[in-house]
């Protein structure tokens, strides 16, 4: 394509969305580099100590919407420590001060202040959307900045996060002009909401497709808000506490008949099962045309109602409930969602799993299509394995937890290797795995050979010597994340090919045989790697030897080396 002009294969490079194509396209050639370079709108960096904001800003001049991770995956799992870092001011400090045209945000794992939200509100007079999942350290003043600054804001969207609500009025900061709101999520919130304004903001935003209520907003408001936006496509529902009379729950069901646009459904934040049973009837009208439904935050819809609520969900894609459906609950999901393509099913009690190898069967058997799956169980078997891989060939993730990491088969008393082999074997596009249970290292062996297409792998209590890790490293290609805790692999495993972790974007490591020395002559023979120790609190004034065993381990590349707001618990292991 030389001999178009710039121009034209510029206008080529529009219809490029995929940052891994982008970024292949840019090492065709000098002019095809300069090109992507200043038409790259749209970056993602998924780990914000990878790269430097000014080198970031530096490369992609012109770039309006960035996307970065900060804390490692097992921050979700309360592996990590708070104040571990993933800030992002300096990212929206630098950007401001290179006046980027920034206009979106997406944040995942990071430390957002208010001070950060107050600056992003008042640097870049075009933002229009911001994206918070699972991040932390701000409060409903921040979010008043936000709302009250950013006159063309379409998306607020707060997913999982750790917010202090010091008030619940922040909603009254936007302006009464403000009309241009498409998505608005704040489920996550615990504190009140003024019901008014949220209502007034409703009532202003006819383009508003997505909006998720928190615990605050009770049923018997619902009809207020679902009156003045008929055009909803996704409603997450806050409370269903309140036993609305007769004339309030006739509203509501006028109100929920409107709206026929309607295709995602959750929240039900906070249910009585009493009042769930009588105002469940109420959405049965939109359930069939659903085709995303997520009830993991409604452990007292179960039973006979949700039996009855999942029957009036045929067109169903994507499902996300807790394991207190059980298997005969799962058992009607498959004779019923035909075209699911996504399951999760999680964890009511953390001390017992209510679904087994059965229901994962019976959705195998109903779901031909079922692509995504995330399944907390009781136990699993390699027979029910082999006939899930059989069945259901065309998993991208597959996730599966037992509530015994070490469990084996219950039938046979067998490891679950063959089992997950098959998965591996018949799964051709597999791209994320995390399982569990009684497992050595022929898994590995098996994931090594027939998993060409996997980038992230997670493990846990697994293997049995440093083999099981090689194979993997070996054999996976195209594997850039490699999560392991509590498991045999030692400094043999580690140091076998560190070139590998060069091409890999991180490698996390607890409670398993590798050592300080090891760890050190990782960080000696790869200077583009960053490897840090995360030590608990009481340790950062030992001095150990090389010997000692490493509690965790974090190991990622970097263009920039050691970062520099690593706390004292954090000791990050340099070349020298």
């Amino acid at each position: 394509m030389n001999y178009f002009p710039d121009e034209v294969v510029e206008h080529v490079f529009d219809y490029v969305s995929s940052h891994r194509d982008r970024n292949a396209l840019s090492l065709v050639c000098k002019s095809w580099y300069r090109l992507e370079r200043f038409s790259r709108q749209r970056v993602f960096i998924g780990n914000c100590y990878a790269i430097s904001p000014e080198r970031t800003i530096a490369r992609f001049p012109g770039l309006k919407s960035l996307t970065l991770k900060g804390k490692p995956h097992f921050a979700d799992f309360n592996m990590v420590p708070n104040d571990w870092g993933g800030y992002v001011y300096p990212w929206i400090d630098a950007l401001a001060k290179s006046r980027v045209g920034l206009e979106e945000l997406r944040l995942k794992r990071m430390v957002v202040s208010d001070e950060s939200m107050e600056l992003l509100s008042r640097a870049f007079v075009n933002f229009k959307s911001l994206v918070l999942v699972s991040c932390e350290g701000f409060t409903t003043d921040g979010l008043a900045a936000i709302a009250a600054n950013c006159r063309f804001l379409r998306e607020l969207d707060l997913q999982e996060n750790e917010i202090d609500d010091y008030s619940g009025q922040w909603l009254n900061c936007f302006p009464d002009n403000c009309t241009s709101l498409v998505s608005l999520n704040f489920a996550c919130l615990k504190g009140d909401v003024n019901l008014a304004a949220l209502e007034r903001l409703v009532a202003r935003s006819p383009n508003l497709k997505f909006l998720r209520l928190n615990r605050s907003v009770h049923f018997d408001a619902l009809q207020n808000i679902l009156t003045r936006a008929p055009q909803l496509v996704d409603l997450g529902i806050g409370s269903c506490i309140r036993d609305p009379d007769s004339v309030v729950f006739y509203k509501l069901k006028a109100a929920i008949l409107k709206c026929k646009s309607i295709k995602s459904l959750s929240g039900f934040l906070d249910v009585v099962p009493d009042v769930a049973q009588r105002c469940l009837p109420a959405i049965y009208p939109i359930c069939s045309n659903l085709t995303s439904l997520n009830l993991s935050y409604a452990p007292w819809i179960h039973g006979k109602e949700l039996k009855k609520l999942i029957r009036h969900c045929a067109k169903l894609k994507r499902l996300w409930i807790l394991d207190c459906i059980g298997d005969k609950g799962l058992a009607v999901v498959a004779s019923t969602c035909k075209e699911l393509q996504e399951l999760r099913v999680f964890l009511s009690d953390p001390g017992y799993a209510a679904v087994t190898e059965e229901g994962l069967v019976a959705i195998s058997f109903g779901c031909p299509k079922l692509n995504s799956l995330l399944y907390f169980c009781q136990q699993m078997t390699n027979a029910a394995l082999i006939t899930v891989a059989k069945n259901c060939p065309n998993f991208i993730r597959f996730r599966l937890c037992t509530l015994d990491p070490v469990i084996p088969d219950p039938v046979t008393g067998q490891p679950l290797d063959e089992g997950f082999g098959a998965i591996v074997q018949a799964c051709k596009n597999l791209r994320r795995l995390s399982l569990s249970g009684l497992l050595t290292d022929q898994v590995f062996l098996y994931i090594g050979m027939y998993a060409e297409q996997l980038e992230m792998l997670s493990i846990a209590f697994a293997g049995d010597s440093d083999k099981g890790m090689l194979y993997v490293l070996n054999g996976c290609k195209k594997l850039r994340k490699l999560e392991i805790r509590d498991s045999p692999f030692g400094n043999g495993a580690l140091l076998n090919d560190v070139g590998k972790y060069e091409t890999m974007r991180s490698l996390w490591m607890s409670s398993c045989e590798v050592t300080l020395g090891g760890c050190k002559r990782v960080a000696k023979m790869k200077p583009m790697l960053n490897v840090e120790i995360i030590n608990d609190h009481d340790q950062t004034e030992s001095c150990p030897d090389d010997e000692q065993k490493v509690e965790k381990m974090y190991l990622y590349r970097t263009l920039v080396g050691p970062r520099n707001d690593a706390p004292d618990f954090v000791w990050t292991l340099g070349a020298s």
